[in-house]
């Protein structure tokens, strides 16, 4: 892996690949992405990671805003037409370079990776995440999670999400295996377990709404398993516990590089965020930036090592978000993550919600306002709101209310389908004739109808994990 990523590097260098170059990556899970990843950060460039599912209108908007060098994909990857010169893995000849190490230029502060998450204003923003940052944040799993070469990890998420740097990257420090599961796998969860046991996988990291699905399966039996990106469910935390070599709880924004705070859990405990992986900082503080008392919420705010060194091309939003901290020494900065928290009398910190209309969904972050900003783009509408609804416990979506002229959901469905990625598509499209107000001016939305539902015949709500799959499935 190393003499291939290696001779790849070399290949990159004379294609102006450098420090503070972008290279975009858009290449189906394969041997291919790991060594296209490690290729680029010997050169001492910076990777844009795309996943080739994503829409063409939005593979086509990241490319146009992060301006890469070069793309890297194969043939049998669909992309749409692009001027960004290309380069595809399957069909270029790299065994003319040497297999030694390049000796990458790169300073502690480059960029090791442009990843674009949800923003408010209808854009994608770029977070520009520094080596040092990548350093710190594997360092640390390193030694948290005690890897040997006899472990295996299952690599199941999408490149496009950052902590999919945690499987691919924090095995090959302690020597361990990579199992890069591919896409049809991934999203079939009666698969997972014949790979766990197929390829002898001690490690897998998910999100709570993955792990509902899969924690019980016998073949989780003796997994370590890693959870995080969205609340912990007490009851997905009691499956876990009971089918599994350990839980580790993490907590993070793609702005503090992949995982901020981490926790052992054990059967019973109290579900939490834990406390700060090494040289990263948390407070919890008010609208003056003053800590509050233990127990008592406040904004939860992120410093240290981890910080990314801000957004692409976007300085207003990053002094926005981070800001001066005046709690640190000169020059250290704090990052806002708008989650609420307190702090528990033992030191550890308790999620509480947001303070904005920003939410998760399966380990997705996603601003509401550029859902809202893609549908209003339709010529037929007129207003248009998206709120995240959990009119039954455990099931959170994405519900799109409308004022629109002559347009039926069906319609408004393939107009978003087009443009955002699949986790940001509402799975529900409400046309009303108005939108519900408050007396201040803005959309009531608590009163906004509760969607009508399919009626049913009788019967039982789901009991397993097996059985809620199959209930969503014909659903």
């Amino acid at each position: 892996l190393n003499e291939q990523a290696n001779q790849l590097a070399h290949h990159l260098l004379t294609h102006d690949a450098g420090p503070e170059k972008y290279i975009a990556l858009a290449i189906p899970r394969s041997t291919h992405l790991l060594t296209a990843l490690l290729a680029t950060l010997k050169t001492g460039a910076a990777y844009l990671p795309i996943d080739p599912d994503y829409p063409p209108n939005r593979i086509n908007l990241l490319l146009d805003d992060a301006h890469p060098t070069l793309l890297l994909t194969t043939t049998t990857t669909t992309l749409p037409a692009t001027t960004t010169p290309t380069l595809h893995l399957d069909t270029t000849t790299t065994t003319g370079h040497p297999v030694t190490n390049p000796g990458s230029p790169a300073a502690p502060d480059n960029t090791a990776y442009l990843i674009y998450t949800s923003g408010s204003t209808g854009k994608p923003k770029g977070v520009m995440i520094s080596r040092r940052s990548l350093d710190n944040f594997l360092g640390d799993m390193d030694a948290r999670l005690k890897l040997t070469p006899d472990d295996r990890i299952l690599a199941i998420t999408t490149v496009g999400f950052d902590i999919a740097a945690l499987e691919l990257y924090a095995p090959l420090l302690a020597g361990a295996s990579v199992v890069i599961a591919p896409r049809d796998v991934v999203r079939n969860p009666g698969q997972i377990g014949e790979w766990v046991e197929r390829h002898g996988v001690t490690v897998v990291q998910g999100t709570p709404s993955w792990w509902h699905t899969v924690a019980t399966l016998p073949a989780m039996a003796g997994v370590r398993m890693i959870v995080g990106g969205e609340r912990l469910p007490p009851d997905v935390a009691a499956l876990m516990c009971g089918n599994s070599a350990g839980v580790t709880v993490m907590y993070g924004p793609t702005e503090a590089t992949v995982w901020a705070t981490s926790t052992e859990l054990t059967d019973g405990d109290q579900v939490t965020l834990g406390r700060p992986i090494r040289n990263t900082r948390v407070y919890v503080l008010d609208r003056h930036l003053r800590p509050v008392p233990p127990n008592v919420p406040g904004e939860l705010y992120i410093a240290g090592d981890q910080l990314a060194r801000g957004y692409h091309d976007r300085p207003a939003l990053t002094a926005e978000r981070f800001t001066a901290d005046p709690h640190g020494t000169p020059g250290t900065r704090l990052y806002r993550t708008g989650d609420l928290a307190r702090r528990l009398p033992d030191g550890t910190l308790d999620f509480l919600g947001r303070v904005d209309h920003q939410v998760k969904l399966r380990g997705f972050r996603i601003e509401l306002g550029e859902i809202e900003n893609c549908l209003s783009l339709h010529p037929q509408v007129r207003q248009v709101t998206v709120v995240a609804r959990e009119d039954r416990p455990g099931d959170q979506r994405l519900v799109a209310y409308v004022v629109a002229g002559e347009v039926d959901a069906d319609v408004l469905r393939r107009h978003t389908e087009e443009r955002l990625p699949d986790y940001m598509v509402p799975a529900v499209f409400v046309v009303l004739d108005s939108l519900p107000m408050s007396p201040n001016g803005k959309v009531d939305r608590a009163a906004l109808p509760t969607p009508q539902t399919p009626a049913t015949t009788g019967g039982r709500a789901p009991r397993t994990p097996l059985e809620t799959t199959l209930a969503e499935l014909f659903t």
